[in-house]
């Protein structure tokens, strides 16, 4: 994933940072505790894709 992609992208609902989980290929946001899916270098920014993350995966 392109790390300059990845500086302006923000979470489309709070328009929070993001935090790049490349194992896992997702797009996280702390505030809102979503996980956007990167599929074929490229992040889906849609609510609806994404996961719920639970506050043992924010650390």
């Amino acid at each position: 994933m392109d790390h300059k992609l990845i500086d302006v992208l923000v979470c489309p609902l709070c328009k929070g940072e993001l935090m790049y989980q490349k194992e896992a290929k997702e797009l996280i946001c702390r505030f809102d505790k979503l996980a956007y899916p990167i599929r074929d270098d490229i992040p889906v920014m849609l609510e609806e894709q994404a996961r719920k993350v639970s506050a043992e995966e924010l650390g």
